[in-house]
C-alpha cells in the first residue's frame, strides 16, 4: 500500500502517525540483529519504515535484500531509499523491477551523496544528477505503481548553506521552488532534513503551502543519542542547533546516559511543538537503536506498551498478495517468518476458512537464517550456549533449559522467532512451568478465553466493539514412556482433541487427517466470526519436521557431532514425539489439570479453568450456540 495513502486515511480519521527509519549494518551479525530490533519495533504499529541506500550507493544491494525481507517477513509497509549515485538507468531499472518483484510501493528519491572518495557528486554515465529527473523516470516508465518520496531541507541543501543572510536566502527560495518541481513530476510525500529548532521547520511548512505545495511534509526527527555523533551529524549537515541546547550539551558532554536522556526529553518537546503546530506525523531516524525513539513516542502517547494494536492474533502482511490473508495454522505461532518463507509460492491465501492445506504445498525450509536461528555466528552460538548449556550431560538438563524458559529466566529457544513469551502467555506461566518440570517440554501455546474484549490488552485483537475467543492450546515433546500414560488420560476426556507424531512420521491421535479445528475466533459488529488460528492435521505433519530439525540444526549444533551432548539430543530426535493438545470446552474445561493428571472432567465442570473468562469480571452473555458452531469450523 502507498504510504501517502495511509497518511491521508489517518488524517481523515483523526490519527497522528509515525516512522522509523534504519540503515543497512555493515555486518551480517548486524542485520541479524537489526531484524530482531524491526521486529519489536513493528509491534508499535508505524505507518511505515524504511531503509537507507547507503552512503555513496554502496550498500545497494544489500538495501534491496533488507527492505524485501522488511515487507515480506517482518511485516512492516516498508519505504526503500534509491539514489543516483553510482546507479545508471539500467541499474536503476534493476532495482525498481525488484521492488516491484518483491510487492514493495514506497520508494524515498534522492540524488544521494557523492561517491567515496569525491568531494562533489557527478552524474555516472547514463545516470540521473539530481532527484528531480529520478522522479520524472520512475514516473515515466512505471507510471502510478510507486508511492514517491522526497526530501525537504527546512534549512536549505546543506551544499548551498552560507553565512551571507541575502545569498541565503536566495538559496533557500531557490531550494522550495525546487521542491515543488520534484512535488509537480510526481512526489506525494515530503520527509524532511534533521533539525533541532523547531521554528525553523513550522517556517518551512508555512513557506512550502505559501508556493502551493499540499502534500505531506514530515518532519524528520533525529533523537541526541552520543554527543560525538550530534557533533559529526550536525556538523555534515550544517544544522543550525540553538544555543540553549549547545550549552545544555556541553555541561553533560561526558556523560553517555546523561546526554541520552536529554536527547529524549529534547526531543519529546520538540515533537510536541510540532505536532501542536498542525503537522499530522513524525519520521523517527533511529540510527538502528531503539530506545530513545520509543521513548519520545510513548512521552508522546503515540505508543502505548500495555495495549496491543493487532487485526489479527498475528502480524498481518503488507504484501499485496497476501494482504487478504487470513487464515494460518497455529504451529508457527512463534516462527511466522518461517510460515511465510514456506508459504511464499501460494498462488492464494486463506480467507475466512483454512479449506485444504495439502494443495498448495508447502515449501522446503533451507535457509540457515530460519534453521540456525541462534547458531548462524560465533557470537550467537555463545549466547545459545549460555542460555542452553556450554554441555549436556542427561536428559535432566535440556528438562531444566525448558523449565528456565517457562520461569522467564531465559530469553529464547529454537522454536521461537522471538524473545521471550507472548503476553497472554502470562496468564498460563505457572502452569507451563510445572508442565516442563514434569517432562513436557513445550514450545507453542495459548490459555483459553471466553469472550474478553477486543481491545483487551492481553488477548485482544480486531478492533474495538467486539470480543475474542481462545480454545486452550498446548504443543510439546515428550518421551514415549510419558506419552502412554498421557494417552490414557486424553482418551478419558471427550472434549479434547490430540494430536502426537514423531520425526519418522508415526501418528497417534483421535482426530481424523482432514478434521481442521478453529482454536481461535472472533466475534464483531456487522461481520461474519473471524477465525484467524487453526489446529490442521496436514499442516502438523509439516511442522513436525520443521520442529525436529531445529533440535539438531540449531541445538546440536553447538556441540560436537559424536559428543555426549549432541548424543542426547539426537536420542529426543530419534524416539521422542512432538504432541498437540486442544481442550475444545473453552468455557469449563481445564487443559493443564488435565495434562498435568490432578483432576478429571467431572471435577473441571465445577470450576471455570485458569483462563481469561469476563464472566468473573464482568456481566456478560454465556456465547450463542451458533458462536460455538462456528468456531468449530
Amino acid at each position: 500500500m502507498k504510504v501517502v495513502d495511509k497518511m491521508n486515511a489517518a488524517q481523515k480519521a483523526g490519527e497522528l502517525f509515525f516512522s522509523f527509519e534504519f540503515f543497512p549494518p555493515r555486518t551480517e551479525e548486524g542485520v541479524e540483529n537489526l531484524f530482531d530490533r524491526m521486529d519489536r519495533m513493528a509491534t508499535h504499529d508505524p505507518t511505515f519504515c524504511d531503509i537507507t541506500w547507503g552512503a555513496g550507493g554502496t550498500t545497494a544491494d544489500l538495501t534491496l535484500e533488507i527492505a524485501s525481507k522488511m515487507q515480506n517477513m517482518v511485516c512492516v509497509e516498508t519505504m526503500m531509499h534509491l539514489t543516483c549515485t553510482n546507479m545508471p538507468q539500467d541499474k536503476l531499472r534493476e532495482a525498481l523491477d525488484k521492488l516491484k518483484e518483491v510487492g514493495i510501493q514506497n520508494i524515498l528519491a534522492l540524488r544521494g551523496d557523492p561517491p567515496k572518495g569525491q568531494d562533489n557528486f557527478e552524474a555516472v554515465e547514463g545516470g540521473f544528477a539530481c532527484a528531480l529527473d529520478l522522479v520524472k523516470y520512475i514516473r515515466e516508465n512505471y507510471g502510478d505503481y510507486f508511492g514517491i518520496t522526497v526530501a525537504g531541507y527546512p534549512e536549505a541543501h546543506p551544499e548551498v548553506i552560507t553565512d551571507d543572510a541575502e545569498e541565503m536566502e536566495r538559496a533557500y527560495q531557490s531550494d522550495l521552488h525546487y521542491l515543488k518541481q520534484k512535488v509537480e513530476a510526481g512526489a506525494q510525500v515530503i520527509i524532511t532534513q534533521l533539525f533541532y529548532d523547531v521554528e525553523k521547520f513550522i517556517k518551512f511548512t508555512q513557506d512550502c503551502r505559501a508556493i502551493g505545495i499540499e502534500c505531506p511534509i514530515i518532519p524528520g526527527v533525529m533523537p541526541i543519542m552520543t554527543y560525538g555523533g550530534f557533533k559529526r551529524m550536525t556538523g555534515f549537515c550544517k544544522t543550525h542547533v540553538p544555543k540553549e541546547v549547545e550549552a545544555a550539551l556541553e555541561s553533560i558532554k561526558d556523560n553517555d546516559e546523561a546526554v541520552k536522556n536529554f536527547g529524549i526529553d529534547l526531543g519529546t518537546r520538540m515533537c510536541k511543538r510540532i505536532l501542536d503546530s498542525g503537522t499530522p506525523g513524525l519520521h523517527m531516524y533511529t540510527l538502528n537503536t531503539e530506545r530513545s525513539s520509543v521513548a519520545i513516542l510513548e512521552n508522546l502517547g503515540l505508543i502505548n506498551k500495555s495495549q496491543l494494536n493487532r487485526s489479527l492474533p498475528w502480524r498481518q502482511p503488507t504484501n499485496e498478495r497476501r494482504k487478504a490473508e487470513q487464515v494460518r495454522p497455529i504451529f508457527w505461532a512463534n516462527r511466522p517468518k518461517s510460515y511465510i518463507n514456506r508459504t511464499s509460492d501460494w498462488d492464494k491465501y486463506p480467507q475466512g476458512r483454512w479449506g485444504n492445506a495439502k494443495s498448495p504445498a508447502y515449501g522446503t525450509l533451507n535457509d540457515y537464517q530460519f534453521m540456525r536461528r541462534h547458531t548462524n555466528s560465533s557470537k550467537r552460538q555463545e549466547k545459545a550456549k549460555q542460555c542452553w548449556g556450554a554441555s549436556l550431560s542427561k536428559i535432566d538438563d535440556v528438562n531444566k533449559v525448558f523449565v528456565k524458559y517457562a520461569q522467564g529466566d531465559l530469553g529464547m529457544l529454537p522454536w521461537s522467532e522471538m524473545e521471550g513469551f507472548h503476553r497472554e502467555t502470562g496468564t498460563i506461566q505457572s502452569q507451563l512451568q510445572q508442565l516442563n518440570t514434569q517432562g513436557y517440554l513445550t514450545i507453542n501455546s495459548q490459555p483459553q478465553v471466553n469472550g474478553a474484549p477486543s481491545t483487551d490488552a492481553k488477548v485482544g485483537w480486531g478492533g474495538p466493539d467486539g470480543y475474542v475467543y481462545q480454545k486452550a492450546y498446548v504443543e510439546f515433546f515428550v518421551s514415549p514412556e510419558k506419552l502412554e500414560s498421557l494417552e490414557q488420560r486424553l482418551q478419558k476426556q471427550s472434549s479434547i482433541t490430540y494430536m502426537a507424531i514423531d520425526s519418522k512420521g508415526k501418528v497417534r491421535s483421535n482426530v481424523g487427517q482432514s478434521d481442521v479445528n478453529a482454536v481461535t475466533w472472533g466475534v464483531f459488529p456487522g461481520k461474519e466470526v473471524v477465525q484467524p488460528t487453526v489446529v490442521d492435521p496436514h499442516s502438523f505433519s509439516v511442522w513436525k519436521d520443521e520442529a525436529f530439525q531445529l533440535w539438531t540444526q540449531d541445538w546440536a549444533n553447538l556441540y560436537e557431532k559424536n559428543s555426549r551432548s549432541y548424543k542426547i539430543i539426537q536420542d529426543i530426535v530419534d524416539h521422542w514425539f512432538l504432541v498437540s493438545v486442544v481442550e475444545n470446552d473453552y468455557v469449563h474445561g481445564d487443559l493443564f489439570k488435565v495434562l498435568l493428571g490432578t483432576t478429571s472432567k467431572d471435577d473441571q465442570v465445577e470450576e471455570v479453568a485458569a483462563a481469561w473468562n469476563p464472566a468473573s469480571q464482568q456481566q456478560q452473555p454465556e456465547p450463542e450456540e451458533a458462536v460455538k458452531a462456528a468456531a468449530a469450523h
